[in-house]
């Protein structure tokens, strides 16, 4: 190759003017050699650095800006959607204290209710204690109990009177103190309900009307009995232990009751109590089943054996003088029963 004078134009002077130049570039022999021992060295290297592994790290390069840009935009996006649920969380959480101080004031409301009611209710049971021991005092005498009857209202009255009895038993708490004074307004109220229950029965008239239609209350009088524990509440036993045995003083209130398969293990049960007058309102109950014979024919065949003979015998041995009466008649009624079925056996033979 020529070395270029001043006086010749530029190999890239055609370049120059094609590209609209008018000015040119003047390049030495010793440079243009090395341009092109680069370019040489370059064609004989570049295909050996740029090789798969280059094309396949360019590739990633690529996929990673693309997935850069693409993370970006998705953190955009999520940025957008924390800020539209952070001012959904602020909503909610103003809502949430507005709901807050509606609740305290519902609440506030709520226990002025409850105390308007809790007031309510023990101006009610005292005026119930009240009118019961009143009506419960008035049904001693037969003349009242014939005009109860007379005024039509009685059967509504003991069905009531049933369901009030079943709610407080059912409500009495099985650790109360056997020697809890049983003084409240509630206590008296349901005394004085099974109270006039009891003269209702001792008069021929409410006897035979508790005997015919009241079917559903010595039910419960007779499971009220068995759910109640030993030395619970004797006042109310005895008051409900009398009222069934002034209706088995009926042939008919005697015959119904005496159908009843938990009678027999609930005077059995009754016989341990703890209380006297208790085991006293049992004994008479079980002198009314062993005197009469129709009565007897319901219960099991093994009456004898059911019968805690050895307990009776103990309270014939009472110092309450009622007692220990009414526990050797029963000796002797359940002594008399055993010589007749024994007579009878050995009649048979």
């Amino acid at each position: 190759m020529k070395a270029l004078d001043s006086t010749k134009v530029s190999p890239l002077s055609s370049t120059r003017e094609a590209l609209g130049g008018d000015r040119f570039v003047r390049v030495r022999k010793r440079d243009l050699e090395r341009l092109s021992t680069e370019v040489m060295q370059l064609r004989e290297f570049l295909p050996k650095v740029i090789n798969r592994d280059f094309i396949d790290c360019l590739h990633k390069a690529r996929s990673l800006e693309t997935l850069k840009e693409q993370s970006q935009q998705e953190q955009q996006q999520l940025k957008q959607e924390c800020l539209h649920l952070r001012s959904r969380l602020e909503a909610l959480q103003a809502e949430c204290q507005r709901e807050r101080e509606e609740k305290m004031v519902l609440r506030e409301q709520l226990w002025e209710s409850r105390e308007q009611l809790q007031q309510q209710a023990e101006f009610c049971t005292g005026l119930g204690a009240a009118s019961c021991t009143l009506l419960w005092s008035a049904s001693r005498r037969e003349e009242a109990v014939r005009d109860i009857l007379a005024d039509g209202k009685l059967e509504p009255f003991l069905k009531v009177a049933g369901q009030t009895l079943e709610s407080f038993v059912k409500s009495l708490d099985e650790e109360e103190k056997p020697q809890q004074n049983y003084s409240s307004h509630e206590h008296q109220f349901v005394l004085a309900l099974a109270g006039i229950i009891t003269n209702l029965a001792a008069v021929t008239s409410g006897r035979d009307f508790i005997s015919s239609s009241a079917h559903i209350l010595l039910d419960t009088l007779m499971q009220l009995l068995g759910l109640m524990k030993p030395g619970v509440f004797p006042k109310l036993k005895v008051l409900m232990l009398m009222a069934l045995y002034n209706v088995s003083i009926s042939v008919n209130g005697l015959t119904y009751i005496s159908e009843s398969p938990a009678l027999l293990p609930l005077i059995c049960t009754l016989l341990k109590d703890r209380d006297s007058e208790v085991c006293l309102q049992a004994l008479r109950l079980l002198q009314s089943l062993l005197v009469e014979g129709k009565a007897l024919e319901q219960l099991t065949p093994d009456l004898l054996s059911s019968l805690p003979i050895g307990h009776i015998r103990q309270l014939a041995s009472s110092r309450h003088a009622t007692l220990r009466q009414t526990a050797q008649e029963a000796l002797e009624d359940l002594e008399r029963l055993t010589n007749s079925q024994n007579a009878a056996c050995e009649k048979e033979q």
